[in-house]
């Protein structure tokens, strides 16, 4: 099976490699994939049927368009597109039905995996604590303590307070790209360690047995 991935962000786009290859094995192998990594998650247009503006390289603008050329280029039974997108303070099952009624407006559709991490990537991060420990030995258990799994608590700062000198205040009054580069460093240090197997972010679990069924893995 192939994938298409679409991922809002650079960050999240280095975390989604790391547990694609854990979940189906190395890429080109028996399965393979192609990430595709935006600026951002951005809206959706109010018509889905005009052309996006290539300036706006934001995942959500672009879905429609991007969706519909998939169905015309790939074959459902041989590839799939695997859509991860933040949750962010949205209500989730609105968010899917909005994402599905984007699919349902393409004719023909494109075999399509929508998961949403909830509240943000990072939560897939925290998700595995021996692997955050592992990357950053000093990481701080106070911090990873109060967290609580999933939840809609500002994560990124959750885990920048955990990990960054000077916490999520620090890379805030830094601002951009600095924040977007910590979130990446977290991502490469990170993932390689996670188990995922054993991760405690039930959106993860989504993903992951989401990713498998497609792949056809028991």
């Amino acid at each position: 099976m192939h994938f298409e991935v679409l991922v809002e962000d650079k960050s999240g786009s280095i975390t989604i490699n790391f547990l694609m290859e854990k979940i189906l094995g190395p890429n080109h192998s028996n399965h393979s994939w192609r990430i595709h990594s935006y600026n951002g998650i951005g809206h959706l247009p109010k018509n889905l049927h005009r052309l996006p503006n290539p300036s706006k390289q934001l995942l959500l603008h672009q879905l429609p368009y991007v969706l519909r050329g998939y169905g015309r280029s790939l074959s459902s039974s041989s590839a799939a597109v695997v859509v991860v997108v933040d949750l962010d303070n949205k209500d989730c099952m609105s968010f899917k039905q909005e994402l599905l009624g984007v699919l349902n407006g393409c004719d023909p559709r494109p075999r399509t995996l929508f998961r949403i991490a909830i509240e943000e990537s990072e939560a897939w991060l925290l998700g595995d604590r021996s692997a955050v420990k592992q990357a950053y030995s000093n990481a701080k258990d106070s911090v990873l303590d109060g967290y609580s799994q999933d939840s809609i608590c500002g994560t990124w700062e959750v885990l920048a307070d955990a990990v960054n000198t000077g916490g999520a205040t620090a890379l805030k009054r830094l601002g951009y790209p600095d924040a977007g580069t910590a979130k990446c460093k977290w991502a490469q240090d990170i993932a390689p360690h996670i188990d995922v197997g054993g991760n405690r972010s039930k959106s993860f679990q989504v993903f992951r047995r989401g990713l498998k069924n497609l792949a056809g893995i028991s």
